[in-house]
């Protein structure tokens, strides 16, 4: 090959894609003994740093102890709550924290005068079972990622806690301990520009697999269901008994996900490969895309994975009480009630993921903001084709402390081409969690949907 035919663009794009091709179905380094040894000592048994910052806005790592019954209870921490903000963020002052913000809460602040951010003291108090503790040991050096969609040789705990790729933080928040079995009321809102808002309700149950106390079952090489999950739309009545079944593998296409949707129109059960990615969630009304429930899930293979790092940041932190907050003083016009989220400095991991030449999808861009402690996705910034920021979530992290799991609840996804913003996993006017659901064997199949569908 002469030097004037490497000069041409497309060949060379052409002969480096060709040369990292072997490397999507590589596994990368696991954490050295070194590395995971520190486990349990400077860093906490999860990976985060245990000490504090250096200002002292965040603090050490000081694990609260379970408390609470596994149903009929909500989350709540008197004292925390009885807390008053130590400052408060507006529009006019945001330039002196822009380094902690997240482009999302700067584009609010710049944009809605009614906004603002309270900043509360800090708590470091997630944790979680020893058993959780022990196979992450274990996994930090035995667990690997192929490519971005097939953990390998990973059992129980969190696989990476010790990353070093922007996929592994997100396998880390996909498949952590969230209890053997939940059963969740998820109440949603369509909040339009004036504050009104359209409510819908579903019922969620799900039965965790991979980090499962009593009967984990492993991954390997993406081989291995890591959960179940149904859930059945109450309300509106346009769409209520609508079904969508989901068992949830690692690994992509046939070995991956594979879902099916019960319409009660048809009065049938069918596979639902659409259950997937940037097609809209049955019910929400085009608000929130399949891949964006829980902050996150589903495939990543569009997308190229960059772990950028950490940062000091502000983010929704020990939101007991806007988790807790009736619906009609939660929705203002053109974000939430900003008197209601409680914000605190934390550390977190930086992951940006942009999508591969080639393949499809509406965001082009997503930033991704991810807690040391939890390893919950907290934000995520979202931007179209033209690099412009489009959309913004926010999860409301909360510590779970009955069954030592952490998540986000509620979680906002804001729309800023239309001024529209939806709100999910809300469940004050419904029920609490309910941890101690058994479900019998046969339950998360599709025959045994169409069933019960059918009485």
């Amino acid at each position: 090959m002469n030097p004037a035919q490497w000069r041409t663009p497309a060949l060379r794009l052409a002969l480096i894609a060709a040369a990292l091709l072997p490397l999507s179905n590589t596994a990368l380094a696991k954490a050295t003994a070194a590395e995971a040894a520190k486990l349990g000592k400077e860093l906490t048994p999860i990976g985060a740093e245990a000490g504090p910052n250096k200002d002292g806005s965040i603090p050490a790592w000081t694990p609260a102890k379970q408390a609470g019954k596994l149903s009929g209870e909500y989350a709540s921490d008197p004292k925390i709550e009885a807390e008053k903000p130590i400052y408060t963020i507006t529009g006019a002052d945001a330039a002196k924290h822009t380094g902690k913000l997240s482009e999302g809460h700067k584009y609010l602040l710049k944009t809605f005068p009614s906004y603002k951010m309270q900043v509360y003291p800090s708590h470091r108090t997630v944790s979680w079972p020893d058993f959780i503790y022990k196979s992450t040991a274990v996994n930090a050096t035995t667990c690997e990622l192929i490519g971005t969609d097939n953990p390998d040789k990973c059992v129980q705990g969190f696989p990476y806690p010790i990353p070093k790729t922007g996929a592994e933080v997100i396998w880390n928040h996909r498949i952590k301990w969230r209890g053997n079995t939940v059963r969740r009321n998820n109440d949603q809102m369509n909040v339009d520009a004036s504050g009104k808002f359209q409510l819908a309700q579903l019922v969620e149950d799900v039965k965790f697999l991979y980090a499962n106390e009593k009967n984990p079952v492993p991954l390997t090489n993406g081989k291995g269901l890591f959960l179940y999950y149904l859930s059945k739309i109450i309300a509106p009545s346009r769409t209520a008994g609508t079904m969508i079944l989901v068992n949830e593998s690692g690994g992509t296409g046939a070995t991956g996900r594979a879902a099916w949707l019960y319409a009660p129109a048809l009065k049938r059960i069918r596979r639902a490969p659409a259950v997937c990615c940037d097609n809209p969630y049955e019910g929400t009304d085009g608000q929130q895309f399949y891949d964006q429930v829980d902050m996150f899930n589903g495939v990543l293979e569009r997308y190229t994975w960059k772990l950028v790092g950490k940062r000091d940041m502000l983010v929704p932190y020990n939101n007991f009480k806007i988790a807790r907050a009736k619906y009609d003083t939660l929705a203002k016009p053109n974000h939430v009630n900003a008197e209601l989220p409680r914000y605190e400095a934390h550390r977190v991991w930086v992951v940006e993921a942009t999508l591969k030449p080639g393949e499809r999808h509406t965001y082009a861009k997503r930033v991704f903001y991810v807690d040391e402690d939890s390893w919950s996705i907290m934000m995520v910034d979202l931007y179209d084709g033209q690099g412009g920021l489009f959309n913004f979530q926010e999860g409301m992290g909360t510590p779970q402390r009955n069954v030592l799991t952490h998540f986000t609840v509620p979680e906002v996804i804001y729309h800023f081409d239309s001024g529209r913003y939806f709100v999910t996993a809300l469940s004050a006017q419904g029920a609490p969690n309910d941890y101690s659901v058994d479900y019998p064997d046969g339950f998360f199949t599709d025959s045994a949907v169409q069933q019960r569908a059918s009485k």
